[in-house]
């Protein structure tokens, strides 16, 4: 197969997606890991000196190279799914493993960097590049580079089953999830369900050939249910399918407990190797928080000023679901539906009512807009190949019409795209050798529900929030100004503070002046009214307590689990679960709720010993949106410095560095805690 021949080794320009087929992945990753492997056995000669030009350029080249082509094929893993691409995928994935690995272990290469770092040359390096060589060194550390030979090995054998068992829990997830079909016959079975809802599960129905509406368990479906069908009944049946998803209640094959066990135990394993007393520990080597003790003191504070207002919250639920809605008993199905219920006679509106206005064009205007007030840049649709007919590209563009990024939308479910919201990135910035500059691009690929009956597709606010999240990765990955590829964009960014720019866009979603000008009523034109933007104000924070302790649950597992638990001991990963759940939440799911199978975060995604991330960097970007609201939320120079301080420097310097530069001090948890309204009112 010529290089042509093969879209993913031409990287002359965006990825070539209509042409890329499961049999070009196998060829083209073997051909370039070939060629990076030479490449790397030439670097080490003595005929290359360690200087950056000579010895660390080359070897960048190579590796982006390499991930320009392995890039595509996981994007069209998670978004266009099929029997044959999952085959090549993970028949290739041990491959980019096993490579990394190699790479991460090599000691004459480690070598070869610490003599870079000793050399003169390092002192007249740019801030960037120190930071690069810096980052390597730590790396080599933490890839067992410092290792003998035996446990290298060993190590090397860890990282190939730890990324072997992660795919196959976001498989079998993927599968369990897909699995489950439930058709519904009788009109009077699904009352209270919105009507966008049933038509959508009535379309499913005749799809699959059969009439009545066909319910799943991907959000845009579960969800609704969850939320608004009054049939009790039918919200336990599909809470309780939701619930248990890929354990020990479904298919044998698509049990994910034997691999957390194997995962958890396999990560203490690494740990040890490489010198630590637990996983938290290595995983923090690379992150902002120092120790797990830190976090877990952290996660406590939050959990205690969040619980009396939980404990208010769940009484108040309780006595509503009794007195108003004949239950006595509240149910972890019941607790979506009274909620709902309660948020609809207390503040007087439903998300239903709020939805109307969010058309997506309407949405999708105001958040370029917001972007060209802030920012000066203006978003412009643009022309690329694409993997479904519903992808849309644009390109960010600033005040002299140069361009500056381009990033692609996926933004509607689909049987065969894995579930919630996320960025990532196609190609970074960075400086090449001929002088230029390299345009960054990105995906940004959501799962909303697409349009129905010709109407466009209509947002709930929720939604309208993951969109600005997501937007604020992007934004972090496109408006870097760095010209080093490993701390460009997002590369090089600690963990925890990855998440301030996303949970910093979220905050305006919530400014009138914003939220005014992308809304139109998809049947009446009318903009969103004031007097409702009030109530959904003040139902902002309506049962946050709760919703902060259950983040708090989550962040105090994964860390424990990855720290003080022992795999294989006495106590099994449910139970370590139940006993946080004793200490810091109020809602207690039933016992046949299996919720650590479908945990992909920590355990397929990269959030292990790391999901208290989302609560640190919400502390940062709190406190950053602060600054705005003191000097106004649309005000431009405020918009320059947060785009020159955060989001310019990607990882080029320490995030802390980044967040004192712009906000003048360290990080406080007050604007949280008032944002979330968890501060008595005076």
């Amino acid at each position: 197969m010529s290089k042509m021949n093969n879209p993913l080794l031409d990287q002359s320009g965006l990825p070539r997606f209509a042409e890329i087929k499961p049999e070009h992945v196998a060829p083209a990753i073997d051909q370039l890991l070939a060629e990076n492997r030479t490449l790397t056995e030439r670097q080490l000669s003595d005929d290359v000196p360690p200087t950056w030009d000579a010895f660390v350029r080359p070897m960048e080249d190579a590796n982006e190279r390499l991930s320009r082509a392995w890039g595509p094929v996981g994007h069209l893993n998670a978004v266009m799914n099929s029997p044959e691409l999952r085959a090549a995928y993970n028949s290739t994935l041990p491959k980019i493993t096993q490579y990394y690995a190699e790479l991460g272990q090599n000691q004459s290469l480690y070598e070869k960097f610490k003599a870079l770092r000793a050399s003169a040359e390092f002192d007249t390096l740019s801030a960037a590049r120190k930071q690069v060589i810096e980052n390597e060194l730590r790396d080599f550390r933490l890839g067992g580079a410092e290792l003998p030979a035996d446990r290298k090995a060993r190590y090397m054998q860890v990282q190939e089953r730890l990324s072997e068992l992660s795919s196959r829990f976001s498989d079998n997830l993927l599968d369990a999830t897909n699995d489950f079909t439930l058709l519904v016959e009788q009109r009077g079975e699904v009352a209270g369900l919105p009507e966008d809802v049933l038509q959508t599960a009535r379309e499913a129905a005749e799809a699959a050939g059969k009439t009545g509406w066909l319910f799943t368990l991907k959000a845009p479906s579960y969800l609704p249910v969850m939320q608004f069908a009054d049939n009790r009944a039918l919200r336990e049946q599909i809470y309780r399918a939701y619930a248990t998803r890929a354990s020990e209640f479904g298919k044998h094959d698509w049990d994910n407990t034997p691999l957390m066990d194997e995962i958890v135990a396999l990560r203490a394993e690494e740990a040890g190797l490489l010198g630590f007393a637990n996983y938290g520990e290595l995983s923090l080597a690379a992150k902002m928080a120092e120790t797990p003790q830190q976090v877990a003191d952290f996660m406590r504070e939050l959990a205690q000023r969040a619980r009396p207002f939980a404990e208010k919250d769940l009484d108040e639920l309780r006595e509503f679901a009794r007195s108003k809605l004949g239950l006595d008993t509240l149910h972890s199905w019941d607790v979506a539906y009274a909620s709902e219920k309660l948020r609809e006679q207390r503040y007087a509106f439903s998300e239903q009512e709020v939805k109307q206005y969010f058309p997506e064009d309407a949405v999708l205007g105001g958040l370029f807009k917001l972007i060209e007030t802030l920012y000066g840049l203006t978003i412009k649709p643009s022309t690329a190949p694409v993997w479904h007919e519903s992808v849309r590209f644009f390109d960010i563009r600033d005040d002299q019409d140069a361009l500056i990024g381009q990033f692609y939308f996926d933004l509607y479910a689909r049987s065969s795209k894995r579930g919630g919201a996320w960025m990532d990135d196609v190609i970074t910035r960075r400086r090449l050798s001929d002088g230029t500059i390299q345009t960054p691009v990105a995906y940004m690929n959501c799962n909303f529900s697409a349009p129905v009956g010709g109407k466009p597709a209509l947002f709930t606010h929720d939604e309208v929030n993951t969109l600005f999240h997501e937007f604020g990765h992007g934004l972090h990955h496109l408006l870097t100004e760095v010209e080093e590829l490993g701390v460009s964009g997002i590369n090089g960014v600690e963990w925890d503070a990855v998440e301030l720019p996303s949970q910093f866009m979220e905050n305006f979603c919530w400014e009138w002046d914003v939220l005014y000008s992308m809304t139109r009523h998809v049947d009446s034109g009318e903009p969103l009214p004031r007097d409702l933007f009030d109530k959904m104000l003040a139902a902002k924070n309506f049962q946050s307590g709760l919703a902060t302790l259950r983040q708090i649950e989550f962040a105090m597992f994964d860390m424990l689990m990855h720290s003080s638990f022992q795999p294989g001991g006495a106590k099994s990963i449910l139970q370590l679960l139940d006993e946080v759940r004793a200490e810091v939440a109020v809602l207690i799911p039933p016992e046949f709720n299996r919720f650590p199978q479908s945990f992909s975060h920590i355990f397929s995604g990269g959030y292990a010993a790391g999901y208290y991330s989302y609560k640190w960097a919400e502390v940062l970007s709190a406190d950053a949106y602060s600054l705005f609201e003191e000097h106004g939320v649309l005000n431009p120079e405020i918009g320059a410095r947060f785009r020159s301080e955060i989001l310019s420097f990607g990882g080029a310097r320490p995030a802390m560095q980044s967040f004192t530069s712009f906000r003048g001090r360290a990080p406080s948890i007050d604007a949280l805690l008032r944002h979330n309204g968890l501060v008595e009112s005076k």
